[in-house]
Order: C-alpha cells, then sequence, then structure tokens
C-alpha cells in the first residue's frame, strides 16, 4: 500500500483536493449519461462503484475529519448504495499509512527520541490505518504493545473540514435556524476525538468501570509511553469484528459475542449515563475464544439527565401507545416544538411515531434476533421511505436535541452490528449489572 509523505492541512490544500474530485466526479456522470443510453440496466451501478471509488481516494488522503466522515456514512447500509459502503469501510482500519520518516518525526517532536529510543523494539510499519490515526506494533519489557499514532495537523484542519461541510449537509437535509449547534456538536467531539491524552483518561475510566462485564476485554494503558499525539497500550490478539463476521461461527459464538456488545452500551448507556460513541466494526476485536475487546476510546458522549429522562421512557414500548404522554416526551426532546406551524409539528408527530415503533420493536421481547432481515428491512424501508417523501424535505429537518446526533448514531450502529454478527440477545440480560 501507498505510503503518504504529507498530509494536506490548510484550507487551500484541502479544498484543492475537494474540487479535483468533484470533477473527476463530473466526468463520471457524463460516462453515465452515454451508458445509459446503451446499457441503462447496469450504468446506474458503475456510476455509484466510480464515484464511491473517487470520493474515497480524495479523502483517504486528506483524513482526519473528512475521513471520519466517510467512516460515519460507511454504517448507513439502508441510506446509501452498496458500492459507497464497501469502500468508505476502508476507512475503519485500512487507509494509506504515513512513511516512516513522518512517524519518526512524531516521535521526535513530543519525547525528544526516536521510537527505538523507546521500546526494545518498534515496527515502523503501520499494523492498522485509520482516519485520525494509525497503529504500530511494539515490545517493551516483555509486553507486546500497540502503538497508535495521530496524523499530523487532522486536529488543526477540523473547523477548515467542517466548514467544508456543512453547506452541503444542510442542503441535503434540509437544516434551517438553529442547526449551529448540531455542527458545534460534532465539531465539539472530533475535537476531543483527537485529543489522546483525553482519550487516554477515558481509556482507563471505561476499563475501570466496565470491568464487571462478562466476555468484554479492554487493553491496558500506558501513560509514560503516551502523549497527546500518541497513544500505548497492550497489544490485544483478535479479529476485527468485521473479518469475524464474515467467517462461520456457532449461534453460541455469535450470541456471546452479540451478548457482550449489547451489553456493554446498554451499561453505559443506562448506569454510566455516558457511552462509546463510535460503533464500527475497526474499534473491535474478538479473539480465539469469542470473547469481545474494545480498542479505541477516542469518541465518547455524556447523557445530561435531563435528556437522558425523557429519552429512556420515551423509548419505552407502551409509551408509544399513549399518544399524550409520546407527544409531551417529543416537545421535552426538542423534536416538536410549541412556535412551530401545526401541520408540520402533526407530520413530525406521525413521523417519529412511525420511526420509533421500529425502533424499539427489540424492548417487547426477552430474547430478541437481531440476525432476523425482516428487522433490518424495517429500518430500510422506513429510510427510503423517508429519503423519498417529497413532503418531508420541503420541512425543516432541524428536529431534536443536538445530543440526538450520536446517540441516533450509536444505536444504529450497534443494530447494524448486531445484524452482521446473527445475534439473539437477552434483552434486558444488561440489568444485572447496574447496581
Amino acid at each position: 500500500m501507498k505510503r503518504l509523505d504529507s498530509i494536506p492541512t490548510n484550507k487551500i490544500e484541502r479544498v484543492s483536493k475537494l474540487v479535483t474530485t468533484g470533477v473527476k466526479i463530473g466526468g463520471n456522470y457524463l460516462k453515465y449519461y452515454g451508458q445509459k443510453m446503451v446499457n441503462p440496466e447496469t450504468a446506474k451501478e458503475t456510476l455509484h462503484e466510480n464515484n464511491a471509488t473517487d470520493i474515497y481516494d480524495s479523502l483517504k488522503e486528506l483524513k482526519g475529519s473528512a475521513l471520519k466522515v466517510a467512516q460515519m456514512l460507511s454504517m448507513e447500509k439502508n441510506l446509501l448504495p452498496q458500492s459507497y459502503v464497501e469502500k468508505f469501510s476502508l476507512s475503519q482500519f485500512s487507509v494509506p499509512p504515513l512513511s516512516g520518516p513522518l512517524v519518526t518525526k512524531t516521535f521526535r517532536k513530543y519525547f525528544g527520541k526516536e521510537p527505538h529510543e523507546l521500546f526494545d523494539s518498534f515496527n515502523p510499519e503501520s499494523i492498522n490505518a485509520a482516519s485520525i490515526g494509525q497503529v504500530h506494533r511494539a515490545t517493551k519489557e516483555g509486553k507486546d504493545l500497540a502503538v497508535k499514532i495521530q496524523y499530523p495537523g487532522v486536529r488543526e484542519s477540523i473547523g477548515t473540514d467542517i466548514a467544508m461541510v456543512k453547506p452541503i449537509a444542510i442542503r441535503m437535509f434540509n437544516l434551517q435556524g438553529t442547526s449551529d449547534e448540531y455542527f458545534e456538536e460534532i465539531e465539539g467531539k472530533l475535537m476531543e476525538e483527537t485529543d489522546y491524552t483525553l482519550e487516554l483518561q477515558q481509556s482507563e475510566a471505561v476499563r475501570v468501570e466496565c470491568a464487571k462485564l462478562d466476555n468484554i476485554r479492554f487493553p491496558k494503558y500506558y501513560p509514560e509511553l503516551s502523549c497527546e499525539k500518541i497513544i500505548t497500550m497492550d497489544w490485544m490478539q483478535g479479529k476485527h469484528l468485521s473479518e469475524w463476521c464474515k467467517e462461520e461461527h456457532t449461534q453460541e459464538e455469535k450470541n456471546k459475542v452479540g451478548q457482550a456488545l449489547y451489553d456493554f452500551y446498554m451499561y453505559q448507556i443506562h448506569g454510566l449515563h455516558k457511552f462509546h460513541a463510535d460503533p464500527h466494526p475497526g474499534n473491535f476485536l474478538v479473539d480465539e475464544n469469542a470473547n469481545l475487546i474494545a480498542i479505541d476510546f477516542g469518541c465518547m458522549k455524556a447523557l445530561p439527565i435531563d435528556f437522558y429522562t425523557p429519552y429512556y421512557k420515551i423509548i419505552q414500548p407502551e409509551t408509544i401507545a399513549n399518544e399524550t404522554l409520546f407527544k409531551e416526551l417529543l416537545y421535552e426532546l426538542q423534536v416538536l416544538r410549541p412556535e412551530g406551524v401545526p401541520e408540520e409539528e402533526e407530520y413530525f408527530f406521525k413521523l417519529f411515531q412511525e420511526l420509533l415503533n421500529v425502533f424499539v420493536d427489540p424492548y417487547r421481547y426477552e430474547k430478541f434476533d437481531f440476525g432476523n432481515p425482516a428487522f433490518s428491512d424495517a429500518i430500510a424501508g422506513l429510510s427510503e421511505k423517508f429519503a423519498n417523501d417529497k413532503v418531508l424535505r420541503k420541512m425543516n429537518g432541524n428536529r431534536g436535541s443536538k445530543h440526538f446526533i450520536y446517540v441516533n448514531r450509536t444505536f444504529f450502529g450497534l443494530y447494524s452490528l448486531l445484524f452482521d454478527i446473527g445475534a439473539e440477545i437477552d434483552v434486558y440480560g444488561f440489568r444485572r449489572y447496574i447496581d
């Protein structure tokens, strides 16, 4: 795989890269219109494949928050054509790494030493490379270690990337009015995710707080070998969750891995009121005994009690049947607004009622099969319905508390992972961990 000797960091360089990509996409559309006349059945698929390739090739060189967007979108299996999902999923753990000299430069800058002076051994070839950083293998005093190094300029370019994405997102999702707080929430989380000192603290806290959970393991972290751009932790032996899911496993093994993942999230949300908000396969491994391993805690989301309380109430199946209570909670969660147009407020009331009826389906049962395609298809059906709803497109899509951004991302990411695993889940089993 090609090594990168530099990453565009200033606004002009990053915008120019995207402009060049836009020109390529324009060329793809010209080819599409020509192919459509000859072979309309395959032309659209070819267009998606070409666009996905060109967009991803651009983003993987930009890295940082631009590539993070692709990583987030790779989890939206129900919203994007398959070509985009397949290509963008590479951003989870397989992108061009930094060259050796850039890695060495980072160590010199923050430790005043080269890697071989800090470790007994250090592999200059990265093992995994993702959107914000890459991982190298090292040893010290008989311990196998994973060393995560952040790409240069990632943190500094977040503001520029958000500014580029913002007008596109506003147009795509018809966001108006107070949408600034949504982008501020995303930017704030990205700033946190690029602060490795904070990630170190969060990682150690989660390791301690979740030690009671069954069938999930966490690495130990080493502050003396870590800094704001480098994190050193135990090397954890296992397969990336996406790779594990492609293999043949017994239903018992699937249930074990899925239950560990589900309990991990439910315990955090309902027991700690904070949670790991980046549920993509690249952040989880599975060991030879079908234990889940969580390895990245850069993106954590705290749930204020004034959001958690109404949110917890509204996702109870019995709440949806109580229209008065359901509507009150929608106002409390800022989905409905007292000053809103009555016709729009009624529309969004019905929309969220329909959406949550599907979303809360697992909580109607003691046991739920997340591997059942019917559940995934129901979510996909709603996504397609709302995406093609001409009435919805004309309305202000700026709805709900800013906390929904990462809460919804986490829940739908969790559902997607459980579907890929094919797990049958004890829905309320996590309660045994909560005092």
